[in-house]
């Protein structure tokens, strides 16, 4: 089967990057809307502890949502193709950072936070200086957590038009065309591989930078 896997990805470049990188603006995109959203968020929630329990019970709703439930949701609200699939991808990918975002900064030392606001830092400055800090590495790991599940999910945008490696699935199964499903299935986990070690590799050196 490698033979024909790799004779098909020659036989179609242009296809298989053109999906290939479909596959990666989209997931970038969602994994950048997630980010824009869950972080600032959860530093909101932070001010309105009251609020952060039945914010974080509702975000936790989107866990138990199928992805491609949740693109399928999209399809009466926003119809067919990429803006569909960004907005579900996004919503499927902000539990994770807003949940570890939002633990991670109000687990912060209570202590700490005290003697900043007794050496007369104001209260976005500690979050800056202090609590972002402090709680990056949980951060971080949720970040890592999202990214790899944006990537998985991104495969399903094919079924609403989103593009994507996905696409290649879908017409391997459509045309019967068993190498160009292989290949479709073979580069979404080759991606959500790489994705899952970039990401722990940059939080291992993360850990080492705050621990020297």
């Amino acid at each position: 089967m490698v033979g024909p896997v790799f004779t098909w990805i020659a036989e179609h470049p242009k296809v298989f990057w053109t999906a290939a990188q479909q596959h990666l603006v989209l997931s970038a995109a969602a994994l950048g809307l997630a980010l824009a959203l869950a972080l600032p968020l959860a530093v909101v929630l932070l001010r309105w502890r009251r609020a952060a329990a039945t914010a974080i019970a509702l975000v936790n709703v989107l866990r138990t949502i199928p992805s491609l439930a949740l693109l399928v949701v999209m399809l009466p609200i926003l119809g067919t193709g990429f803006q569909p699939a960004l907005v579900a991808l996004t919503l499927y990918g902000l539990p994770a950072i807003l949940i570890n975002a939002y633990t991670a900064l109000s687990e912060v030392d209570a202590d700490i936070v005290e003697a900043a606001t007794g050496q007369g830092l104001s209260r976005a400055q500690i979050v800056r200086r202090i609590q972002v800090p402090l709680a990056l590495p949980v951060i971080f790991a949720g970040i890592r957590t999202a990214a790899v599940q944006i990537v998985s999910a991104a495969t399903l945008a094919a079924f609403i038009g989103g593009g994507g490696l996905g696409e290649l699935i879908t017409a391997g199964m459509g045309t019967l065309d068993i190498p160009q499903l292989v290949v479709g299935g073979l580069a979404v986990a080759a991606l959500a591989i790489l994705t899952e070690l970039a990401f722990g590799l940059a939080e291992r050196r993360l850990n080492r930078t705050r621990h020297a």
